[in-house]
C-alpha cells in the first residue's frame, strides 16, 4: 500500500466519524458552559459514599457523579436553582426528571442520589424559591415567581439538564422519564400538556392538577370544621372508618379492611349520629353535617360541583384525615395551611385575608380568573404528546386525604372523551390503589416502585413499567403492589395485590390466600 486510501474507504471513515458523538467534557470544565438565561454555579466530581449538599442532610450514593448546580433566570424576577447529577461511569443513557411537593421550595437531593445510583442522569429544581412546602409567602405580588412554580421551572430544568448531559457525555439521552407525586403529579401533567417533547414517559401520582379548585376545597373543608361544635377530633376517626368498612369492605367479596372500589360504595354516615350522650363512638349533628360536606365536596351556590369530595375509607390511618382534614384543632390541618397560603399570597394578595368569611363562589371564580392558566394541569388534549410516542401512567390512592382520588378518575375519563378511547388506550393508563393514602402508606398495598424504591421488574414497578412501555411497546395492564411488613425498602410484604388498569378492579378468584396477588384477577 502506498498510503493512498481508496475513495470508498474514505467515505466509510467519514461516515463513521460523523456518527460518533461529540467529545465528552470533564466535569470541572462544565463550569464554563454557556447557557441561555442561566449560569453554572458549581461543577464538581463527587465520589461515591456520603455527600452533604449545602444546608441539607447528607445523602448516600453508590456511584461517583458529576454535580452541576445551575441558576436559571428566564425572567427578571426568576431565581431558579437546579441540580444536575451525572454518573461518572455506567450511565444508562437515560435522563430522569424529579418533581416537587406542596408549593415546592426545595430540591429533592435523596431522589437525585437514588437516580444516579441506578445509572440515570437526573435533575431537580426548587421551582424558583426557598420555603417549606406549605409556605407561599414568597408569591406575594410576584407573578413571575408564580409562573416559575406553575410550569416554567420544571420545563426549564428539563431543557437545561439535557444541554448539560450532552456536554458531559457527548450525546443526548436516549430516553427521558419523569415520575413524581402530589404537586409533582401536577408538574408531570403540565409536562405532558404544555411541553410534550420534554419526556418520553411520564408517571403522575395523585396529581394536584386542578390546583385552583383543590385549594378552594381546602378552604371549604376548613370552614366545615372551623367551629368547636363541628370540629371532628382525631379520636372519632376510627369510628368513622369502621362504619365505612362495615358498609363497603365486603363489596368485592373479601373483608380485608380496605374498600376496593369506593365508587361502588354508597356510605351513609348518618348511622353515626349520637343517640344519647356524645362519645368517641358517635358524631353530633354538627359533626355529621361537616363529615357529609367533606365526602360530598364543595359546590357553588348554583349547584356546580367544584371538585369531587373525598372517598370513604382510610380516615383513621397514618397520614390520613388527622393530618390533612382535621389537624390537632380547627385551623391546624394541612388542607387549611395550603388553602390559606394559596388565597392569601397568590389570589387575594392580602396576608390578613380571613378564610372564614369567604365563599366558594368568590374564591373559585377569582382563583380561576387569575391563576387557572398558570397552575392548573387539566387539559385533556394530549395529541402532541401521543404523536411523538409519549406514554403516561397515572396512579392515585383511594384513601388519599390530600387530593380527592375521584378527580384523577375524572381527568382520565376526560382524556378518553377528548381523544377517543382507542387513541387514549394507546398511551395512557390509570391505576387506582385501594386503601393507599397520599402517595404511599395506608391499610392497603402501597409499594409498587412509585417512590424511588425499585422493585423486581416491570410487573411490580411503575418506573420499570413506563420504561418497558416506551422502549418495548408493552402496555401495563396490571402492576403487582405490596403492603410492607416493616420499612418499605426492605421489600418484606404481608400482602400482595394486583393494581388493575382502570376501570378494571381486582376480584378474588375464590380460592387461595386473599393476601396473595396470584389469587386475584382484573375484571
Amino acid at each position: 500500500m502506498n498510503g493512498i486510501m481508496p475513495s470508498n474507504s474514505k467515505l466509510s471513515v467519514l461516515l463513521l466519524v460523523a456518527a460518533l458523538p461529540a467529545a465528552a467534557a470533564t466535569c470541572e470544565s462544565l463550569s464554563t458552559l454557556k447557557l441561555k438565561d442561566a449560569s453554572v454555579t458549581t461543577a464538581q466530581t463527587v465520589p461515591a459514599g456520603s455527600f452533604t449538599p449545602p444546608g441539607v442532610a447528607a445523602v448516600k450514593t453508590t456511584a461517583d457523579f458529576c454535580r452541576v448546580s445551575l441558576t436559571l433566570k428566564p425572567s427578571a424576577d426568576s431565581d431558579i436553582q437546579v441540580e444536575v447529577w451525572l454518573p461518572s461511569t455506567g450511565w444508562n443513557g437515560k435522563f430522569q426528571g424529579i418533581g416537587n411537593g406542596g408549593f415546592g421550595g426545595a430540591i429533592d437531593f435523596p431522589a437525585l442520589a437514588a437516580a444516579v445510583s441506578k445509572g440515570y442522569a437526573a435533575a431537580a429544581t426548587d421551582t424558583g424559591h426557598k420555603a417549606v412546602a406549605t409556605d407561599a409567602q414568597w408569591a406575594l405580588n410576584r407573578p413571575e415567581k408564580i409562573t416559575d412554580f406553575g410550569y416554567r421551572a420544571i420545563h426549564e430544568t428539563a431543557d437545561h439538564a439535557k444541554t448539560v448531559i450532552k456536554a458531559f457525555y457527548g450525546s443526548n439521552p436516549k430516553r427521558s422519564y419523569f415520575n413524581s407525586c402530589s404537586d409533582g403529579g401536577r408538574e408531570a401533567l403540565m409536562e405532558a400538556q404544555r411541553f410534550p417533547a420534554d419526556y418520553d414517559g411520564i408517571v403522575a401520582g395523585a396529581p394536584a392538577g386542578y390546583w385552583t379548585h383543590l385549594l378552594t376545597q381546602g378552604i371549604y373543608n376548613a370552614q366545615a370544621i372551623s367551629e368547636p361544635d363541628s370540629y371532628i377530633p382525631a379520636a372519632k376517626l376510627r369510628t368513622i372508618e369502621d362504619a365505612a368498612l362495615n358498609q363497603c369492605d365486603a363489596l368485592d367479596g373479601v373483608k380485608d379492611s380496605v374498600i376496593e372500589n369506593p365508587t361502588a360504595c354508597h356510605f351513609d354516615p348518618s348511622v353515626l349520629l349520637c343517640k344519647g350522650a356524645e362519645s368517641n363512638e358517635c358524631l353530633t349533628q354538627p359533626q355529621l353535617t361537616a363529615l357529609e360536606k367533606i365526602y360530598t365536596g364543595p359546590k357553588t351556590s348554583s349547584g356546580q360541583q367544584v371538585i369531587p369530595g373525598f372517598s370513604p375509607g382510610g380516615e383513621a390511618e397514618p397520614n390520613g384525615w388527622a393530618a390533612w382534614v382535621d389537624g390537632a384543632a380547627p385551623g391546624r390541618s394541612l388542607q387549611y395551611a395550603f388553602g390559606t397560603n394559596f388565597f392569601k399570597f397568590m389570589v387575594y394578595n392580602d396576608p390578613n385575608w380571613d378564610y372564614k368569611t369567604s365563599t366558594v363562589d368568590h374564591n373559585m371564580a377569582l382563583a380561576d380568573d387569575k391563576l387557572a392558566g398558570t397552575l392548573n394541569a387539566t387539559d385533556p388534549d394530549l395529541k402532541k404528546f401521543r404523536a411523538r410516542g409519549g406514554k403516561l401512567i397515572m396512579y392515585h390512592g383511594w384513601a388519599d386525604a390530600a387530593i380527592p382520588p375521584q378527580n384523577t378518575v375524572n381527568y382520565y375519563e376526560a382524556i378518553r372523551t377528548k381523544m377517543g378511547s382507542q387513541d387514549a388506550d394507546s398511551f395512557v393508563r390509570l391505576f387506582m390503589v385501594p386503601g393507599m393514602e397520599h402517595c404511599a402508606g395506608g391499610a392497603g398495598v402501597s409499594v409498587f416502585g412509585q417512590n424511588g424504591i425499585p422493585r423486581a421488574d416491570a410487573d411490580h414497578d411503575v418506573d420499570a413499567a413506563i420504561e418497558r412501555w416506551v422502549e418495548q411497546g408493552v402496555a401495563p395492564e396490571k402492576i403487582i403492589a405490596g403492603k410492607p411488613n416493616g420499612p418499605a425498602d426492605q421489600m418484606q410484604f404481608s400482602r400482595t395485590r394486583p393494581l388493575c388498569a382502570w376501570p378494571k378492579t381486582a376480584h378474588y378468584s375464590g380460592s387461595g390466600s386473599t393476601d396473595d396477588a396470584a389469587n386475584f384477577r382484573c375484571q
